[in-house]
């Protein structure tokens, strides 16, 4: 009886049916007892219900809903961490963009720098260059301060006219201590390059109107005061300064082969051809000494104007030649000025060079990013 007792006594059987005691006849006694069978005794010891059916499903419910956290944490399936990192990315790569340009552009300065200073040096080598007045010798053409812009290149596609403001270099020609440089290519390159930023000679820089060409007669003066070019009076109000006669100074001369008969505006203070009748070539200076055309005043703007080859040096019959007839003796060259030229400043060459290297740099980083890209695409395996 008391065993009886003993064995419906209430508590007992939720200990019989959790725990499969050793009395207790069961298909697995005996059998080892797995790990998983361990946790699951334990936790039937500890919790009571746990151990039935039902928890086992709560238990799978739980893990499911675990699992889909997990994957709800883990995945993009979260709109507002989608959007967040997106936008995060977005700033990154705008960023990464931004500082790549920085770079980009300190990289191609230095390349600016250095391509606009080759191409001043060209521009004002062989092309282009300012030059300043310093004198009045060519009043009212040209003016005391007045910035004229002189062009190299125009006696390399025509030759030199009659009426032409050259502007030519007066050593060898009228100081015969010093033949005129006819330099190279590369001599005139470094040389520019040197004077540019202060260094070197620039020689004794000239500036006057052409008068007569290799051959021409040239004399003053006929009946009328006026200079005659092979026997052609020139009529010359229209660029003589006002109240000046063409010339005080008789002169007969044949220009010698290779060299020009040049004379100032201002003929009463100007000292040009007619006052070195003595010095070697009879006061003409060579072609090879003129370094260009002055076909423009820049500077100042009220002075603004181009400079034209007056129309009395259109006439066709200067064409004709003829003999010489003489030279007359030098003359006293006291207080006359030879307007003598100084080269302005580098700022207009250099301004004309940063302005040609802005798309000189630009077309060749486009070439170079171009090629870099063919070469990547040639470098790729087929099929990416």
């Amino acid at each position: 009886m008391s065993g009886a007792g003993r064995g419906v006594t209430p508590g007992a059987e939720p200990e019989a049916g959790s725990g499969g005691s050793a009395t207790s006849p069961g298909p697995d006694q005996g059998q080892p007892v797995s790990a998983t069978d361990r946790s699951g005794a334990s936790g039937s010891a500890g919790g009571g219900e746990g151990s039935g059916p039902a928890a086992q499903g709560n238990t799978g419910s739980e893990a499911s809903a675990n699992a889909t956290g997990a994957s709800t944490d883990d995945g993009a399936a979260d709109p507002e961490q989608t959007g967040s990192s997106a936008a995060g990315r977005r700033t990154a790569g705008s960023s990464g963009r931004r500082s790549r340009k920085k770079r980009s552009f300190w990289r191609e300065f230095p390349i600016l720098v250095v391509v606009a200073l080759l191409l001043a040096v060209i521009i004002k080598t062989y092309a282009i260059q300012a030059f300043f007045i310093p004198s009045g010798s060519m009043e009212n053409t040209l003016e005391i301060n007045d910035r004229v812009l002189v062009n190299k290149l125009v006696y390399d596609v025509r030759g030199i006219h009659r009426g032409d403001i050259v502007v030519f270099n007066g050593d060898g020609s009228w100081d015969p201590g010093t033949p005129p440089a006819n330099a190279n290519f590369a001599e005139k390159f470094v040389d520019g390059f040197a004077s540019m930023f202060g260094f070197g000679h620039p020689g004794d820089i000239l500036i006057k109107r052409v008068i007569g060409l290799p051959g021409d007669h040239v004399a003053c003066c006929d009946a009328q005061g006026r200079v005659t070019v092979n026997s052609v009076p020139l009529t010359e109000q229209s660029y003589l300064y006002p109240g000046d006669t063409p010339s005080e100074i008789r002169f007969n001369i044949v220009v010698p082969t290779g060299r020009l008969w040049v004379m100032g505006d201002h003929r009463l203070i100007s000292d040009d051809s007619r006052d070195h009748l003595g010095d070697p070539g009879g006061g003409t200076v060579p072609e090879n000494a003129v370094i260009g055309r002055a076909f423009v005043i820049i500077w100042p703007p009220s002075r603004w104007r181009i400079l034209p080859i007056p129309d009395t040096f259109q006439q066709p019959k200067l064409n004709a030649s003829a003999a010489a007839t003489g030279t007359p003796p030098a003359q006293d060259t006291v207080g006359l000025l030879s307007s003598r030229l100084e080269p302005s400043s580098p700022a207009l060459p250099l301004t004309l060079g940063f302005a040609a290297a802005v798309p000189v740099t630009w077309l060749q980083r486009r070439a170079r990013l171009r090629f870099a890209r063919r070469r990547t695409a040639r470098r790729r395996p087929p099929g990416q």
